[in-house]
C-alpha cells in the first residue's frame, strides 16, 4: 500500500467517525506542519498553537474533504492560511531570533575562530534576507524543495501549478539568492557560488 493510499484509509475511517485514524494522520504530519509554520512564523509558541489550530480545521472540516488532493496538500493549505492570518495580526514583524536571522541550528565547533564565527554569521544573516526578499511563490517553492527536500512533482500538487512553473520559480529563486551571496562568497562570473 503506497503513502498516499494509506493516507485515503486513514481519511476515511476518520470521515466515518474514528478518532484514532484522525490521530494517526497527525502523528504522521505534525512534524512536516511544525517545520512549515516555523518558516514564517517564528515564536515556537505560536507554531504549536498554529499547527494545532491547523489540524483542528481539518478535524472540524474532514467531513468535506472529497479526497481530490493528497492528505498533506489539503493540511499544507490550512496551515499557510492560518500562518497568514497570524502574521496579519503581528504586524509589524518582530525580529526572526537574536541575531535576526532564521539561524541555522548550528552550535560553534571548538576550533572555530572568531572570525570564522563572524563570517558564518555575516552568511547566515545574508541568505535569511535573500529568501525572505524572494517573492513569496519562488520562496515557498524554493523551502519546499531545499528544506522539505520535494519533488518538482509533489511541489506542484502542493502549489497548484505546472511543475514546469516550479521549476522556474525555484530557477529564479536561486539566482537572485546566488546574486545576493556571491559578494560574500568572492564568486565571480557566470558561476553561481
Amino acid at each position: 500500500m503506497s503513502d498516499a493510499e494509506a493516507d485515503a484509509l486513514l481519511v476515511r475511517e476518520a470521515q466515518a467517525g474514528s478518532r484514532a485514524a484522525f490521530d494517526m494522520l497527525v502523528l504522521k504530519y505534525q512534524r512536516r506542519v511544525e517545520r512549515l509554520l516555523s518558516r514564517s512564523v517564528h515564536d515556537p509558541a505560536d507554531v504549536a498553537d498554529l499547527c494545532q489550530e491547523a489540524f483542528l480545521s481539518a478535524y472540524r472540516a474532514l467531513p468535506a474533504f472529497r479526497g481530490e488532493s493528497a492528505f498533506y496538500t489539503w493540511i499544507y493549505r490550512i496551515a499557510i492560511n492560518a500562518a497568514k492570518r497570524h502574521r496579519a495580526r503581528q504586524r509589524p514583524l518582530e525580529p526572526l531570533d537574536d541575531e535576526g536571522t532564521f539561524g541555522t541550528g548550528a552550535t560553534p565547533s571548538d576550533d572555530a575562530t572568531p572570525e570564522s564565527l563572524l563570517a558564518s554569521r555575516q552568511l547566515a544573516r545574508e541568505l535569511d534576507e535573500a529568501v525572505e526578499s524572494l517573492a513569496e511563490d519562488q520562496r515557498r517553492a524554493l523551502l519546499l524543495r531545499e528544506v522539505d527536500g520535494l519533488s518538482y512533482e509533489e511541489i506542484a500538487d502542493l502549489l497548484a501549478c505546472p511543475a514546469g512553473t516550479v521549476r522556474s520559480r525555484i530557477f529564479r529563486a536561486r539566482e537572485a539568492v546566488a546574486a545576493r551571496l556571491r559578494p560574500l562568497l568572492g564568486a565571480r562570473g557566470g558561476r553561481r557560488w
